[in-house]
């Protein structure tokens, strides 16, 4: 298996996670900074489900291009 087919397969399949169970990260921001006092937020963000369907896209495509230089 080329290095193209297999990256693609290893990006769609990211892609598909996404749309399934949905993928979020954390984001921390600080909100208040006085002295030795710091005050900051955490939340969690999710990735939008447009992500998804372009990374299954993207790979789709990568193993398209990967199979077609044989």
């Amino acid at each position: 298996m080329k290095g193209l087919t297999l990256a693609g397969i290893l990006v769609a399949a990211v892609g598909i996670f996404i749309l399934v169970r949905g993928l979020s990260y954390k984001s921390s921001d600080t909100v208040l900074e006085v002295g030795g006092l710091k005050a900051s937020v955490e939340e969690r963000r999710t990735v939008p489900t447009w992500v998804g369907v372009a990374a299954i896209v993207g790979g789709l495509v990568m193993v398209g291009a990967g199979a077609r230089k044989k």
